[in-house]
């Protein structure tokens, strides 16, 4: 058992496990299980809440009083951050993917709501300039008196994967009372934080589980590199690692569809069928584009290897909202 670095509690946990019993009869393949971490909150909702638990902590523990970080338009870690940040009575400055005529609703709406401040950059500053532009922030809010805190996207770091170490050891303990045993854990992948978390703990808690990602954005090789850099950040919080290679990193690639955050009519599709199947409303940039690469896998028959198999909602409701007009 590794000692976990501390972790400040905000979170509302442990989430339910709940069996989708008319999903699985009508794929009649595994079964399949939601763990619904879009219940970890309301103002906080979603996976991103169990990696600032630790991150959050980790700056208070450095007596940092302005959280900065940067996502899309309708992030749901930067919503989480500014709910957290308002919370603990601390700073949270935003840096969003976005322009100014952006329509104020969802989780744009609610971070202003919650008091945050933004800035603004055009998709190609965001995709090279971001931690430099939020290293910028934190110099101006240095002159000011402030003691600011950079989060990466998603809060995708060394510190924050161990939000999905824990999630693990939930899911252990939930097995043991449910009496199943998950040999398959599936998540979308959007910048790496969850998965990692997950993956690292399985190792150390010697499960043989796999863990399944499905990227929502860029291709399987960049996340594996990806994965790989926050598992290498994550080794020193515990004065261990694990070995491992590239190839141990499972993505699922195939199912990116339009881009990050667009959406293809049979995704949006899924999302209505499964709502009114199963009463679960999926999102449309992460979970249902995963959860629908997930049916389709199984469709193939490329599941068939598993019994039981645990999908993570990590959440994103308020992201429907704003995407309201594209469903028919």
């Amino acid at each position: 058992m590794i000692k976990k670095p501390p972790r400040i509690n905000l979170a509302n946990l442990p989430t339910r496990i709940d069996y989708l019993s008319r999903l699985t009869k009508e794929l009649d393949g595994p079964k399949i299980f939601i763990k619904r971490d879009d219940q970890t909150g309301s103002e906080v909702s979603g996976n991103k809440v169990r990696k600032l638990e630790y991150i959050v902590q980790e700056a208070i523990d450095q007596s940092c009083d302005y959280l900065i970080t940067c996502g899309g338009i309708q992030s749901n870690h930067a919503r989480a951050t500014a709910a957290i940040a308002a919370k603990l009575g601390l700073g949270s400055f935003l840096v969003l993917k976005g322009h100014e005529e952006e329509a104020l609703e969802g989780n744009y709406f609610l971070s202003k709501l919650l008091g945050a401040k933004f800035k603004l950059i055009t998709g190609d500053d965001y995709q090279n300039k971001r931690m430099e532009i939020m290293k910028d922030i934190k110099t101006e809010l240095e002159a000011k008196g402030y003691n600011p805190y950079i989060i990466p996207e998603g809060g995708s770091m060394g510190i924050g994967s161990f939000g999905y170490y824990t999630a693990l050891e939930e899911i252990q303990k939930q097995e043991e009372h449910l009496g199943i045993k998950f040999d398959a854990i599936a998540i979308s992948v959007g910048s790496g934080g969850t998965y990692s978390g997950l993956f690292l703990a399985n190792r150390l808690l010697g499960r043989e589980s796999a863990i399944l990602g499905i990227n929502v954005s860029s291709n399987a090789e960049y996340f594996k590199k990806q994965i790989s850099n926050i598992l290498e950040e994550s080794f020193p919080y515990i004065n261990s690692r694990v070995e491992y290679s590239n190839d141990d990193i499972k993505i699922i690639d195939g199912y990116v569809g339009l881009g990050y955050a667009e959406s293809r009519n049979e995704e949006l599709e899924f999302i209505s069928y499964l709502a009114k199947l199963e009463g679960i409303v999926l999102d449309p940039v992460y979970t249902g584009k995963a959860m629908y690469g997930l049916v389709n896998e199984i469709k193939k028959g490329n599941m068939n290897e598993y019994k039981n198999i645990l999908f993570i909602h990590t959440g994103g409701l308020f992201g429907v909202f704003p995407k309201s007009n594209l469903f028919t």
